[in-house]
């Protein structure tokens, strides 16, 4: 999981820091808004965020256990 979220990092840093120095306009934020839109409601990324937030939750159950809380 962790590779995931590394890549999906990667490419969200590389899409904003395109977007940041571009010159392209307005057509070209649309067409990587839509893409980044399109890959966001892809249906193997939402499984994949619903697995990071089950695990990412199991942890804090497990911190708040350890902690006392």
């Amino acid at each position: 999981m962790s590779a995931i979220k590394f890549w999906i990092t990667i490419a969200a840093v590389g899409a904003g820091a395109y977007l940041l120095g571009a010159r392209a306009g307005r057509a070209r934020y649309r067409e990587i808004s839509s893409a980044a839109k399109h890959l966001w409601n892809d249906p193997s990324l939402r499984k994949a965020r619903a697995q990071s937030r089950k695990v990412v939750d199991k942890a804090a159950k497990k911190a708040a256990k350890k902690l006392g809380a």
